[in-house]
């Protein structure tokens, strides 16, 4: 999918109507398959420009296009139509806490079903074989009937993410997809989720905080700050000086993004049980 943003302005939800702006004046293109980091200090307006692109925050002024589309000059029917081409993974997934791994894998597909299929698969989960395969490039084939309530922080982020692998969007968003996870399993989840966008052709645009692994995955960054763009470079230009001044008065969030000390569950194999078929 395509993006363009023409002089965009932006609030937050709960903003008063002459309150700070969240984004000021950004412009900028992303082509169809192109992958991108968003990095910048607390406050920076990265989620809100994620929130705008998911068409769920509306911009005061200037355009978004996505794919030559106004979401806003589009009937309810037409939005809803656009909306089934983006996946939006928040940071922190929205996954009821009694609910079983597929099936809050299987909610990935309820753009593409009727009301009565997707009631029917509350019940009995139509897609355990996709599901499980999503897992295994998350190393957590072995968690897919348990219920969400029994999974750890780390797992659930991860869910989230292969989430992503049982769409069939277009445009992947993902706000931190790595802030519950330690170092080892950061990448190794970053690097699966850019494979598999790599491989469908999907345009990404992530957020992080650990602007190394922006540096070593995306071939293309960009810093925000104060809701305006900073820089909009390729990865090999994005000098620790660059970092310094986009961080500056941050240097805090900078330094802890090469320091993550977050803590997970060791390293588990998926389980060959009776309830999984293997993966491919």
């Amino acid at each position: 999918m395509e993006i363009v943003l023409e002089g965009l302005d932006a609030r937050h939800r709960a903003a008063a109507a002459n309150g700070p702006l969240a984004l000021q004046n950004l412009s900028l293109r992303v082509k169809t398959g192109e992958h991108l980091a968003v990095i910048g200090p607390s406050g920076a307006g990265k989620t809100s420009l994620l929130q705008v692109l998911t068409t769920g925050l509306r911009p005061t002024a200037g355009r978004l296009s996505l794919d030559g589309l106004d979401p806003w000059s589009l009937s309810s029917r037409g939005l809803k139509g656009l909306r089934s081409r983006i996946f939006y993974a928040p940071q922190i997934p929205p996954l009821p806490p009694r609910q079983r791994v597929v099936t809050a894998l299987s909610s990935a597909k309820l753009p593409e079903l009727s009301t009565v299929a997707s009631l029917v698969n509350l019940v009995r989960p139509r897609f355990a074989q996709e599901s499980y395969e999503a897992l295994c490039a998350f190393d957590l084939g072995e968690k897919l009937w348990l219920r969400v309530d029994r999974l750890s922080g780390g797992e659930r982020q991860r869910i989230g993410l292969a989430k992503a692998l049982m769409s069939s969007a277009e445009l992947w968003l993902v706000d931190e997809p790595l802030s519950a996870l330690d170092p080892k399993r950061s990448q190794q989840a970053i690097a699966a989720l850019v494979d598999e966008a790599n491989r469908r052709g999907v345009t990404l645009i992530a957020t992080l905080h650990q602007v190394e692994v922006a540096r070593q995955m995306f071939p293309r960054v960009i810093g925000l700050r104060d809701g305006q763009l900073q820089f909009d470079l390729a990865r090999e230009s994005v000098t620790d000086s660059t970092l310094q001044d986009l961080y500056a008065q941050f240097e805090h969030e900078l330094e802890q993004t090469t320091a993550n000390s977050h803590q997970e569950d060791s390293l588990a194999l998926p389980s060959r049980s009776a309830h999984v078929i293997a993966c491919r």
